[in-house]
Formats: C-alpha cells, structure tokens, sequence
C-alpha cells in the first residue's frame, strides 16, 4: 500500500469507528474492571471532542494529554483525534519544570488530564477533564493523511528535545496492511507503555483499527509481576515488550508467555539466547524483533522468526523493511554499501514524520533528500545507527555513528563489544558504558547479568574470553557481574543509573595474592592510586588490571616520589607485575642505585 492510498476515508479516527459499525458490542477496551464496547468507545470519544471543540480547539491544534493508562485516557486520544487536532503525551511523573518546557514547546493551549493531576498543569494551559460533557454537538473535523495525529519528544544523541510531528498517513502504514504480522479478530492486545512512548502507538491503534480487543494495563510502572498477572488474567495474544523487560520476563516468568501467539520486542538490542529459551519453551508462539527510530513511526524494519527456525541463533537481525517503508545502508560518500559492509541506515517511506516540531534546522540536518526516489522532493531519514547488510537483505544493528568513543587513540564502538559479550555463553543481557577515570583517560566498562547463577570469577573469565575476539583497545577495562540492570520507565536499560565508583573491583583471572613485603604493600597502593583498581595481588600484571602507557608513566613517576628511584619505562613492561616491579625496587634500594 503506497502512502497516496490513505486517504481522509482511512483516518485513524474513522477506521476505529468503522470497527464499531461492523461489531458495535465487541469489547474495545478493558482497563480494571472496566470494559468499553467499540459503540461505548466511540460514544464516549465524541463526548469529549464536542468539549474540545467547543472550547476552541481546531483542526492542526495539539493538545496535551497528562493522564495515567485507563480507559478515558484511550477514549481521549479518539476524541482529541475526532476534533481535528493532535495529540501529545505527557509524563505526570516527569519534573514540572519539564512537563512546562514540552507543553510550551508544542504549542499547546488546551490540556486533557486526569482530575488527580489537575494540578500538575500549569496555570498558563487551559485544563480539560476527560469525563467533561458539552451541551453542543459537533461533526467530526475532516483530516487528511498528512495532518499531524500525534507529537513524540525524543532527546536523541545531542539530549535536546525534539517533537517528532506523526501524521496519519505514517501510523496507518504502521498498523494496516502488516507484512510481519497476521491480527486475527480474536486477539487481545496489551497497552503498557506510557504514552510518551512511541511504542504506544503501535500497542493502541493496531487492535483498535482491526476490531480487536485492547487490555490496558494497572497504572504506574510496569514490573515482571504486573505485566505476567496481565497476561495471564486477560489471556492477551499480541503484546509488545522493550528489550529490557523481554530478557527479564523470560529468565523469572517464562510461562507468563503460555497463551501468547505473538511477542515483539525492540527498543534495544535484542538478545539471541533469551529468544532461544523463549521459542524451545513455546514451539507455538512468534517472536519479533522490532526495529525503528520515533522518526519513522515504531518500526522501520521487523525480523520475525518461530520456534520451527530458531535453532543455531548467533545474533538477531532487526530484520528488512515493514509495508511502506524503504531502506538503504550508505557509506559516507551516500553511496550503498555491498553486502556484507556497515553502513549508514537510511529510511524513507509512508512512515516518515514530518519533522520536528518548530526546528527547521534540526529538520534539515536529519530529514535529506532521497536521491533513490522516483518521487520529487521525497525525503528520506539518517538514522545514525550502523547496520550491517546480510546476504538475505536482512540488517544486522552495530551500533550507533555518534556512540563511537576514543580509547587510547582507537576509535571504539560500545555496542560491538555489547555484541561480542552476548555471544558468550551464559550472558544473559549486558550493557558497555564509558567511564572517565581518575588520570583523565577513557575506559569501557561492561556490565553483565548472567542467564544463571554466575560461577566465581566470572567477570574476569569473560574478560580473557573477549580477548580471543577483539583487540586490545575494544576490552573492558572491567566486566562487573549485577542480578539486573537498571530499567527506565520506558523499559530500556538506564545507562545513567549503573554504577559508577572511582575504584572498581579487581578483574583478572588470576588468583589473588596479596602482597608480603612492605615495599609490595607500599607500591599496590601507588597501583590502587593509578589504576582504579582494588585490590591488587602480588601476581597481578598491571597492563591487565587496564595499565597502559599513559598511566604507566604516572606509575613511574609516583614511585620515583615515593622512593627516590626512577626507572626507565622497559622495565615496568619487561617485569609488569607487582612482585617482579617490588622486587627490581628493593634490589635499587638495597643497592643505593638511582635507576
């Protein structure tokens, strides 16, 4: 289906409505105890479009939308949608400071919110309930594909904000005609990310432009047993998971998963061992993997695999193109990639956004002209992540373009070293983070969370592991074993809330012996000192531990201040460990010799 085929007929709004002309009792909507039926639906949102209409607000408006998961939150976004006008979502539990700057920078005059959270509105916006009745009756505004249906902000690479403007035509190529996925009238949906979420987007208007039924999910942040007891009490088929809580659900609830027909999963790398479990534990179900950036509407590309072809899964791809979108992986000079090379991805397509909203700049930088289109001034939109293209014209995801850090002069990309400790056995979901230590230098540190109970030492053997695979300056300078990582309220691993310490754990895979002499117990201290690292044992090599030339130097000048020897850098390289570097000072120091 091409993007000039959505037309004003297909509309978000009238295809749920067309849903309630076909099985008006079919049940819409089931939050709580609660469960609206498609006519209740739609009778409820146009209840609440004749208040948002005859308040003032027109087609081309958007309006912000500050409410918990609910039923009325549902039938807002129809109403909102029937006026004309667009809609934003706002997180209650974001700093008021911040849910004023996203307000103000959409331009938003009128506000639907929870009347719990009626204060959490700033005075400046006009506040709507969502159970408001008017005494006027109104049409529903007439829309075409390209007005805008909703506003995502995203902070992207540089953490400016941006709102990402969706139009109808771009969530309809979405969730209409799917090439990856088959929606039976029978299923049932689960809603569970928050609004402000694009992955909302597809959670909310697949099953309700297909007739399905939609569970929303308790309020609040959602926890393995919140998202389990949901399933299970609600018998939902399709429901969608961030990779975070997917790689958490299969290693603590797996059989939460029973009566599932289809998982997708995205937001984040993608594991191949938990899909492994997943599929030998449930020959029955679909997995995907879903793939795009909020500027291409949810997915850009799916890989959709069963338990029938998930044996032997090294990584998993985030697959080709969904209905509607077109591809293309560019080197720097725009030029395609042959297959099997990194490259750029690009997006062009129905999907794409219009833009961010009030930053033409921003717009421009991101949103190029597509000089594979046949279309004139079609668009397409550079990604900036690093996909690697498959003979089978699947994209394998390697990382970010602006992720690449420098590590002793070498360029690195956390998300390939990422890659190489999920191929690991036992590496149940990692994350690569870079950490500036105390002589000013950059360090990789990997956090891993282990598929069982990790046997002793484990950080440390699977930092000898990684070097069978990656040069030196792609190994961790530590490999810290956690029981989980930390999870935003979007379900991504929350990079910012690991932890961070001037001093991390010794990890190499030697034993520890601690030091004897008094000259050993002195210079593990300068090592300490240098290095970070605690504890240091006698046999411990300090090119090992993370040493490198330049803090070699450091260590050599500190022991020159502490004990009056210098020595010339060969010697720390030729005799790099503790006991071989205390032994060359006590021999200067028993010999009076300045070396």
């Amino acid at each position: 289906m091409s993007a000039g085929e959505w037309t004003v007929n297909k509309m978000l709004y009238e295809s749920v409505v067309r849903q309630a002309l076909r099985n008006p009792s079919a049940p819409a909507v089931t939050f709580g105890g609660e469960t609206l039926s498609y006519d209740q639906l739609i009778h409820r949102a146009e209840k609440l479009s004749d208040v948002l209409t005859t308040s003032g607000v027109r087609r081309g408006d958007v309006v912000g939308v500050l409410m918990r998961r609910s039923t009325e939150m549902i039938s807002a976004l129809l109403a909102i949608l029937r006026s004309g006008a667009a809609y934003v979502g706002v997180d209650p539990d974001d700093p008021p400071q911040r849910r004023n700057d996203l307000l103000t920078n959409a331009g938003v005059e009128f506000v639907v919110a929870d009347d719990q959270l009626r204060e959490r509105v700033p005075s400046q916006f006009t506040t709507l309930s969502p159970s408001a009745v008017s005494r006027s009756s109104h049409a529903p505004a007439s829309t075409t594909a390209d007005d805008l249906a909703y506003v995502s902000y995203t902070s992207g690479s540089t953490g400016q904000r941006k709102g990402v403007m969706v139009p109808h035509r771009a969530v309809l190529r979405l969730v209409a005609d799917m090439n990856w996925m088959t929606v039976r009238p029978d299923d049932v949906f689960l809603q569970a990310a928050p609004l402000a979420f694009d992955a909302s987007t597809l959670e909310i208007w697949a099953p309700l432009t297909h007739g399905c039924h939609l569970v929303v999910a308790p309020s609040g942040r959602m926890t393995l047993d919140v998202v389990a007891e949901t399933i299970r009490e609600h018998g939902v088929t399709v429901l969608w998971l961030t990779a975070g809580l997917f790689h958490e659900m299969v290693t603590h609830d797996i059989g939460a998963f029973a009566g599932v027909r289809h998982l997708v999963a995205g937001g984040d790398v993608i594991q191949p061992g938990p899909v492994a479990r997943l599929l030998a534990a449930h020959p029955g179900i679909t997995f995907t993997n879903g793939y795009g950036p909020t500027e291409n509407t949810t997915f850009t590309t799916t890989w959709t695999t069963s338990a029938a072809a998930g044996d032997g899964l090294d990584t998993i791809p985030i697959g080709t193109p969904v209905n509607g979108t077109r591809i293309a992986v560019l080197d720097a000079e725009l030029q395609p990639v042959e297959v099997g090379a990194c490259g750029e991805l690009y997006a062009s397509g129905a999907g794409l956004a219009l833009g961010y909203l009030g930053q033409p700049g921003a717009t421009a930088d991101r949103f190029v002209p597509d000089p594979f289109a046949r279309e004139p001034g079609a668009r397409m939109y550079r990604t900036g992540d690093i996909v690697r293209l498959r003979p089978d014209g699947a994209c394998e995801f390697v990382g970010r373009v602006d992720d690449q850090v420098k590590i002793l002069g070498h360029r690195v990309e956390p998300g390939a070293v990422e890659a190489a400790l999920h191929r690991l056995p036992g590496v149940s979901r990692t994350a690569v983070v870079v950490r500036t230590g105390a002589d000013g230098t950059k360090r990789l540190v990997a956090y891993v969370v282990a598929e069982g109970e990790p046997p002793p030492h484990w950080g440390e053997r699977l930092r000898e592991q990684l070097r069978a695979t990656l040069p030196a300056p792609m190994i961790p300078w530590a490999v810290l074993v956690r029981e989980t990582l930390p999870l935003t309220s979007n379900g991504k691993i929350d990079r910012d809330a690991l932890p961070v310490s001037d001093m991390m754990a010794r990890n190499v895979s030697n034993e520890f012996v601690a030091p004897r002499t008094g000259v050993e117990h002195r210079l593990a201290e300068l090592w300490e000192r240098v290095l970070g690292v605690e504890p240091i044992g006698a046999d411990d090599d300090f090119f090992d531990l993370g040493g490198h030339s330049l803090n070699a130097a450091d260590l050599l000048g500190s022991v020159r201040a502490e004990f009056g020897v210098a020595f010339p850098a060969r010697v720390l390289y030729l005799q790099p460990t503790l006991r071989e570097l205390g032994e060359q000072l006590e021999t200067a120091l028993q010999s009076g010799a300045q070396r």
